[in-house]
């Protein structure tokens, strides 16, 4: 810590010139706890995608049917790439090369502990990871689209998220054909696009916000994806080895590599990645009236995904979340998202021993299996004729199909 105080704030100093202001506020904060990581964050706000961005803009004028044939293709890899601009084509060919610090093997650990604690891990991925994730300025890139603020968007996000949880961690998800690369892959287009939308709509204030969908959220979602994945989960009941642990941060790393954050700004491991939570949480803005209207809309999406139609049983799931996700998330958090008050006392320990009676009574395999079938009904699954579109405009409402 000596040695980044030494090169802290005179180094910060030099990047602050183009700080986005809504993070200038913040930024002592987070100079006092990580002075060199402070420098790349809020130089991060000012970046997208490095690689992907540039392609994006040459592929601006390209007719919407292509751009969905040739990035379906891309991440298929089938023929009709070679009829793609080149720039498409080196992109794909990039990609395909894996970082050096790869270590498929080393993910097979944390696939072990997921199918163990799937439960576990889903409700600790909804009721806190999600919503940690929202708590930054990323949720003005969501609620400007309107992509998750109604009942309908918000189910469809959070069953997206889901599949994208299972994926991730399924045997094989993050190779090269595997569909959890192939999903990291097809968000990593969706934000590329909708950051070029945002950018060019008028709307955007860069000067204030930064870029849209920046690396620096990126980085700070994946770090959340992980870090704080294990850190709920355990809340909740898994029970993760010291191996399990180190093997879930190297299966988001790479999920983070795939899905475009620079190396710059991707963590390499837990203490770096609670680092980088923390240095967010200093030196973003408070969550406004955005962010708790999309951190709302994704509790009150839970009884949909689960498929309940009964309006008191809607409304009893919907309280359970909420009170799940604000015993993960602490009261100070909770409140800045506008959740009702509530007491949380013994809530985590209740659902920590009816996960064990569960287990106890059905049998580990049992709960596995069961588990496993339960993360399959509440995940998204489209149409391939549409999995590739991309959006058309920045306002979900005014965007064809994606």
């Amino acid at each position: 810590m000596a040695g980044d105080a030494a090169v802290g704030l005179a180094d910060v100093g030099d990047v602050t010139m183009d700080v986005p202001s809504a993070y200038r506020e913040g930024l002592p904060r987070a100079e006092a706890i990580h002075p060199s990581i402070t420098a790349k964050y809020v130089e991060y706000t000012r970046v997208g995608d490095p690689l992907l961005d540039p392609v994006m803009e040459e592929l601006r004028d390209l007719d919407p049917d292509n751009l969905h044939r040739f990035i379906g293709a891309g991440i298929d890899q089938r023929a009709a790439l070679k009829d793609a601009p080149i720039a498409l084509r080196n992109f794909f060919q990039e990609v395909g090369e894996p970082p050096a610090w790869l270590d498929y093997d080393a993910h097979r650990p944390a696939r072990r502990a997921f199918h163990a604690y799937s439960t576990n891990v889903l409700v600790a991925f909804v009721a806190g990871v999600l919503i940690e994730g929202f708590s930054t300025l990323i949720s003005k890139s969501f609620a400007m689209t309107g992509r998750v603020l109604t009942p309908d968007s918000a189910r469809r996000r959070l069953m997206q998220n889901n599949r994208h949880l299972l994926e991730v961690f399924f045997p094989g998800g993050l190779e090269r054909n595997g569909d959890g690369w192939k999903l990291s892959m097809r968000l990593r287009f969706v934000h590329a696009r909708v950051r070029e939308l945002l950018a060019n709509s008028g709307i955007w204030d860069q000067d204030h916000l930064g870029t849209p969908i920046s690396a620096a959220h990126m980085g700070f979602a994946t770090s959340v994806f992980s870090a704080r994945l294990l850190r709920h989960a355990a809340q909740v009941g898994a029970v993760f080895n010291k191996e399990e642990q180190e093997s879930v941060m190297q299966v988001w790393r790479y999920a983070g590599h795939v899905m475009g954050v620079p190396e710059e700004i991707l963590f390499t491991d837990r203490q770096h990645a609670e680092h980088i939570i923390d240095i967010a949480r200093a030196c973003e803005p408070p969550p406004d009236a955005d962010a708790a209207a999309m951190a709302n809309a994704l509790i009150g999406a839970v009884p949909l995904v689960a498929g309940i139609e009964d309006t008191a049983e809607q409304q009893r799931v919907r309280q359970l979340a909420y009170r799940l996700s604000r015993a993960l998330i602490g009261h100070g958090l909770a409140d800045q998202l506008r959740f009702p008050k509530m007491w949380t006392f013994g809530t985590l320990l209740g659902f920590r021993l009816k996960q064990r009676w569960e287990k106890s009574r059905t049998g580990a395999q049992g709960v596995r299996s069961q588990n496993f079938t339960q993360m399959l009904d509440i995940s998204v699954y489209d149409d391939p004729n549409v999995t590739y579109r991309m959006p058309d405009h920045w306002n979900s409402r005014k965007s064809n199909p994606w």
